[in-house]
């Protein structure tokens, strides 16, 4: 089982991290990942109201937003059916109090603070994280061998 919480939404190489995390977790493995929700109801709000979702505040350590869909649309687009989502949850309702807010975050997790995915590998990893950026022309900063390489100097 591998776990990060509140890590993914303060790093651009999501690749990266990808990587070795599919690299190192068992078929069948598990992976827990905890990350603020974009789509929350108050970044909703905020965001209807021609403010700047809190999640993803220029002043702020959060490089990142995510949400359900896109999320999962990139694991499936750079590792089809490699890791699964079992289940879903939420956590925190702001700006509620968290007698309120557990409530609400279990009636609503789409609409809840924080969004929990538990996933599981489902298949053998063969670097595809690695090769998503070259092949749809991502920028990526980090180095991907060779390979690489000759596949950019060739266009």
């Amino acid at each position: 089982m591998i776990i990060a919480n509140q890590v993914l939404e303060h790093t651009k190489e999501v690749f990266w991290i990808f990587h070795e995390i599919s690299r190192v977790l068992t078929v069948r493995g598990h992976l827990i990942i905890g990350v603020p929700n974009l789509a929350s109801l108050h970044n909703r709000v905020l965001l209807a109201l021609g403010r700047q979702p809190t999640v993803i505040q220029t002043n702020s350590a959060h490089v990142r937003g995510f949400t359900k869909p896109d999320f999962l649309k990139f694991l499936s687009s750079c590792f089809p059916e490699g890791l699964i989502c079992r289940e879903r949850r939420g956590a925190n309702f702001y700006p509620f109090p968290p007698l309120v807010a557990k409530p609400l975050a279990r009636l609503f997790p789409k609409m809840a603070w924080g969004m929990f995915l538990l996933l599981m590998k489902t298949r053998p990893y063969d670097g595809e994280f690695l090769r998503y950026p070259g092949e749809h022309r991502l920028e990526t900063p980090f180095y991907v061998g060779r390979e690489r390489e000759r596949a950019v100097s060739a266009c």
